[in-house]
């Protein structure tokens, strides 16, 4: 595979290529965003990283590349339950759909798209579906979860693979599948304990006033847990629907605590009373082990931890694109 990669963020592409076995390189990889444009060329010093519009390709100039495989994560701010879904009305889905116009004038064989669940029922999709069907392309949609790979994340997502006929799949295409065709190794998933730092600092206990405020509603995992909810970009500034919590208490002790905490009128003295549970964030480099970043991958020390966060939010999942890659190669 020589790959172009489009949408390039923080490298979960580069990664995943890398996981996956696959006899392939990254050509070229474009993206906009100057804080993860840093933190790639941090990890990939020797990358052909090009800060481009991807409005701005031709056919001409990827022609030149001399690639035959496109992997890319368009911008899911269109489709995602938080934001408003606009699809394609929303001027972040311009990008893409210029890529879908080149697609009659490449000689692209392989592709891979990850966007949000949710995605595969705007026109967005549609208009993805009937380009490749235009173009002469094969493809299968999923919608997958790392849980289904053995890691505990519930980070579910829309995946397209599509080959350029008359090349075929190893597979029979279907509708919309749930999982792969083919058997992963990876059974049930791994404990959280797995993915901790050993010192935490301070900085990511939750305040007396979130505590106070957002107690009841937020997600708590705990040392034995085998699932966790999806980060988002927002973590670390915003609690609700954005990533779980963790505790190294028991849940004993935290219904314990939580009797207690809910009896109580004084609001004070009830966040006092929580926060004796030491309920916390998950650091950036654990919310990367659950997304499946090798321990090797590190961030520059000029990215604060909020732009950690927000750049892992708009990433991929690494194993389950790895497998996916392995799929669209064989």
């Amino acid at each position: 595979m020589n790959v172009l990669e489009l949408y390039s963020g923080i490298g979960g592409m580069q990664l995943a290529l890398k996981e996956s076995g696959v006899d392939g390189r990254i050509i070229a990889a474009l993206e906009i965003n100057t804080i993860a444009i840093e933190i790639y060329k941090h990890n990939f010093p020797e990358a052909n990283l090009l800060n481009a519009n991807i409005e701005g390709l031709t056919a001409e100039f990827v022609n030149k590349l001399n690639v035959n495989t496109i992997l890319m994560s368009p911008p899911c701010q269109p489709f995602t339950r938080n934001g408003l879904q606009n699809d394609v009305n929303d001027k972040r889905t311009a990008s893409f759909l210029h890529v879908l116009s080149l697609l009659k004038d490449l000689d692209i064989r392989n592709i891979l798209i990850e966007n949000v669940k949710g995605f595969e029922t705007s026109t967005m999709r549609n208009i993805l579906v009937d380009t490749l069907n235009e173009n002469g392309y094969t493809f299968q949609e999923f919608l997958l979860t790392p849980q289904q790979f053995g890691i505990p994340n519930s980070r579910l997502r829309y995946y397209c693979l599509a080959k350029k006929l008359p090349e075929q799949f190893s597979f029979k295409i279907t509708d919309m599948k749930h999982s792969l065709p083919v058997e992963i190794e990876a059974a049930d998933c791994f404990p959280i304990s797995t993915i901790l730092d050993d010192d935490v600092n301070e900085t990511f206990y939750l305040s007396d006033s979130i505590l106070q405020k957002y107690c009841n509603i937020i997600d708590i995992c705990y040392k034995h847990s085998k699932r966790s909810c999806c980060f988002t970009k927002a973590y670390g500034r915003f609690i609700e629907g954005t990533g779980s919590i963790f505790t190294d208490k028991t849940e004993e002790e935290v219904e314990k605590v939580y009797l207690q905490a809910n009896q109580l009128t004084d609001t004070a003295v009830k966040g006092q009373l929580l926060k004796n549970l030491g309920l916390r964030f998950f650091t950036p480099k654990e919310v990367c082990r659950l997304m499946s970043f090798p321990d090797t991958y590190s961030f520059p020390t000029s990215v604060s931890d909020k732009k950690k966060y927000m750049v892992l939010g708009n990433s991929i999942n690494v194993k389950v694109v790895s497998e996916l890659i392995k799929l669209l190669y064989s």
